[in-house]
């Protein structure tokens, strides 16, 4: 192995490592978060000197304010692609392009079109299927010898996403049509995809809480649109969401938008459907009650 030259990276400058993989490597791709990394390890499983590597831990959630690291020096200077989620969820693609000019960057939300700016279109399975076809086309470019590969995965890992998210749609269409008051916005797609109707969002930034005469707004709009769902992540606290289920009588869900997870590989490739699996059977149970 050989060091690599130095590097300025986010205001230091830092030794990079020894290279992170085989000389022989097919293409190496880093991702920018977990979502991402989710989908990328399922088209390229099973190829051979593919390697996939996530920038941003498996605990950092969506990408508000985050501050790159000598790690993700390293790694970016092997990679052959780097594929981000796009549509502003990284704010510091400006710095990665002017420091590594040569980096290829795949942009998984081309084309998606978005709600209002809205990023977090992974956390729908419509935005999923979509992001997994990019970064398969854009890995197929990278690496022609084995498009075949990444084809057959992407389909297949698609027809797994297509036929959960019909499975879905079907066991919780009594809920369509039904208002609700989420945490952020990072829900809204899956809101969508189910027929939910979206009415406000607690915190409509980032580290954002409301003040009192916010917190009063909204919930007086809990209660003038009859909504009894308030949707939050396990990502943040529910206190705020709580406090308005007392003085509402609403009925508090937790759902995980897939931000967070596991950063073993193997079980990374099933976290998605795992996921949302358990937001199903979340949702199933607000049906009961």
């Amino acid at each position: 192995m050989k060091i690599r030259s130095r590097a300025l990276l986010a205001g230091f400058v830092v030794l990079l490592a020894p290279e992170l993989t085989d000389a022989n490597a097919a293409v190496r791709v880093v991702t920018s978060f977990y979502p991402v990394y989710v989908a990328a390890l399922n088209v390229t499983k099973g190829v051979d000197g593919a390697e996939v590597h996530n920038m941003a831990g498996p605990h950092i959630g969506c990408l508000h304010d985050y501050q790159l690291t000598a790690g993700d020096a390293r790694k970016l200077s092997d990679a052959d692609l780097l594929v981000v989620n796009g549509a502003g969820m990284e704010t510091f693609l400006e710095k990665i392009r002017s420091q590594y000019p040569r980096l290829n960057i795949i942009d998984a939300g081309e084309g998606i079109p978005l709600l209002d700016g809205n990023p977090h279109v992974w956390a729908s399975p419509a935005g999923a299927r979509a992001q997994v076809d990019n970064i398969a086309r854009a890995l197929s470019g990278a690496d022609p010898a084995n498009a075949a590969r990444y084809a057959t995965n992407a389909a297949a890992y698609n027809a797994q996403l297509s036929a959960f998210g019909t499975r879905m749609k079907s066991e919780l269409a009594p809920l369509a049509g039904t208002p609700v008051v989420a945490q952020h916005d990072s829900l809204a797609y899956l809101a969508g995809d189910l027929g939910l109707e979206m009415v406000g969002v607690i915190q409509d930034e980032h580290g954002h809480e409301p003040d009192a005469a916010e917190l009063a707004r909204i919930i007086d709009l809990v209660r003038g649109k009859k909504v009894k769902l308030i949707l939050t992540e396990p990502q943040y606290s529910d206190r705020l969401a709580l406090t308005i289920a007392r003085e509402t009588g609403a009925e508090v869900l937790v759902l995980d938008p897939v931000v967070t997870g596991t950063s073993d590989p193997d079980r990374a490739r099933g976290a998605w459907l795992e996921t949302m699996e358990k937001n199903l059977a979340v949702l199933r149970n607000a049906l009961r009650s």
